[in-house]
């Protein structure tokens, strides 16, 4: 064989062996960028001194541009509402599910505080979110729909306490409810605004078995 039929067959081997060896950069399935750019949403609320995150941020934490978002999202403000609405899908999802399910309205009470607070647990940069801290700068319609999220929980939490009067015999149960209610989720929100201000240190769920039977007198 020749030098140059040498230099031709190694150039050959040497592209064949980059091929092999270079990762094969697979499509995202449709909708999987979407999610992607939720999760990395929620993940950098969760770093400090997350204020207000730019889409330029977002687009460099993700490594493309930031017009790749902009086809997923028209806005940042759609961003935040895919996250609302995986809040309100969980939320909702479980707490009704206790209700079909628990008989004892004790045991909804119960079994919604505790959802509620574990979801915060589990999902740190939701729990900014969730008490409104993402949200200053940022649209107001997100922060009205995250306050109707609450009234939905606490309607739930009223349902239960109303019950939870009747068959305790109560005078008065709409007032109970109204009140046990009331006094339930300024509860959740306490532990939601310390677990963010503590930089996600202090668990929700802290001593919550005592704290429940509290709210449940």
């Amino acid at each position: 064989m020749t030098q140059e039929g040498l230099t031709e067959a190694s150039q050959v081997a040497s592209a064949d062996a980059a091929a092999a060896v270079a990762p094969v950069r697979k499509r995202p399935k449709p909708g999987e960028r979407r999610v992607q750019i939720l999760q990395a949403l929620a993940t950098m609320l969760e770093q400090p001194g997350a204020d207000r995150i730019t889409t330029a941020a977002l687009a460099a934490h993700l490594q493309v541009s930031e017009a790749a978002l902009y086809r997923h999202f028209a806005s940042k403000a759609q961003m935040f509402e895919g996250l609302i609405e995986f809040i309100e899908q969980s939320l909702f999802t479980l707490a009704n599910q206790v209700m079909e399910r628990e008989a004892d309205p004790a045991v909804q009470i119960q079994r919604i505080l505790a959802m509620a607070l574990q979801f915060a647990e589990k999902n740190p940069g939701m729990t900014r979110v969730l008490v409104g801290d993402a949200l200053v700068f940022e649209h107001e319609r997100l922060s009205a729909r995250m306050n109707q999220c609450l009234d939905r929980l606490e309607s739930l939490l009223r349902q239960a306490y109303k019950a939870l009067a009747d068959a305790r015999g109560s005078l008065q149960p709409t007032v109970d409810a109204q009140a046990g209610a009331s006094l339930a989720i300024s509860f959740v929100l306490g532990r939601w605004h310390r677990f963010a201000r503590s930089g996600f240190k202090r668990m929700p769920t802290e001593h919550l078995p005592a704290c429940v039977q509290t709210l449940l007198k």
